[in-house]
């Protein structure tokens, strides 16, 4: 029986202890700034915020290419030669990292490639849910696991709130008008992923403090989750007092692991400072 490495894409934000115990191989995307290209993970986020500060620019992010997938490819083949990899990949409707993934995959056998549909906590859920399978049953067939992975791709659920309109704005995301307008009221919008795009879903009203709780109590009354675990993500700057409340309501209704994950880099780019998301499975 061959043994199954998973993998996955930095976007996926997922966290270091989680990928060392699990043992899953981590791609990095990019981020640009000042025309230098910086590998997801090298570059630090409060870097990217300062940067915004002093320039009111942001960096790009790019996808992982094709040359570097054969790269990382051919090195966990190389340190495990009869391994089947099973790719878990940051949703194709947003970039093309997946793409490259498959082109790359021609040159190599037993890699399977599954395309997540989502990104950050969202994709870190469906990844962790085939990392416990493989615990569980580390003799399982590679073809069985990826259905099983499938099966659930649709049932991973992310909902979370980008932390600055200057970031979307700076970004090109959101237009002068809609960007006036919700920085004067104070609105927030809540992007999901629906068929693996971003989606602004809903608008929320008054201070972070607020919003997220809004959104947390929102989010479990929308969603049968399975209670085993409830991942609650947050970019670098979300106050304490706002982590401690949406924990202590995650907590109230019995989730038996809570994993808070911080966002990269190369997601801290997209969603600014002080943002807030939460990603779980649906039953």
């Amino acid at each position: 029986m061959r043994k199954i490495i998973l993998s996955t894409e930095s976007g996926a934000d997922l966290p270091d202890d989680l990928a060392n115990d699990f043992k899953i191989k981590v791609v990095p995307m990019h981020i640009i700034k000042d025309g230098k290209d910086y590998l997801d993970g090298s570059l630090p986020v409060k870097n990217i915020f300062d940067y915004y500060k002093a320039t009111k620019k942001i960096p790009s992010t790019t996808a992982t290419n094709v040359h570097e997938y054969e790269e990382f490819f051919a090195k966990i083949k190389e340190e495990n030669p009869e391994c089947t990899i099973v790719h878990i990949g940051y949703t194709s409707k947003a970039s093309s990292s997946f793409q490259n993934a498959c082109t790359a995959a021609e040159e190599f056998k037993e890699i399977l490639l599954i395309d997540a549909l989502n990104v950050t906590g969202g994709l870190t859920a469906v990844v962790m849910y085939a990392a416990e399978l493989l615990d569980k049953d580390p003799l399982i067939e590679p073809d069985r696991l990826v259905k099983l992975i499938e099966s659930v791709i649709p049932k991973s659920k992310l909902s979370f709130i980008p932390g600055s309109l200057d970031f979307l704005k700076a970004g090109g995301r959101v237009s002068n008008v809609a960007y006036l307008g919700g920085a004067l009221l104070k609105i927030k919008p809540c992007i999901e992923l629906i068929d693996g795009k971003l989606v602004s879903t809903k608008k929320y009203r008054g201070k972070m403090s607020e919003v997220a709780e809004k959104l947390m109590r929102d989010y479990l009354e929308k969603y049968n989750l399975d209670k085993e675990v409830l991942y609650l993500m947050y970019s670098l700057g979300l106050e304490d007092r706002i982590k401690q409340r949406v924990q202590e309501i995650a907590e109230e209704h019995e989730f038996k692991k809570i994993k808070w994950i911080q966002a990269g880099a190369m997601i801290s780019t997209h969603s600014g400072p002080g943002g807030f998301g939460i990603a779980g499975i649906e039953v």
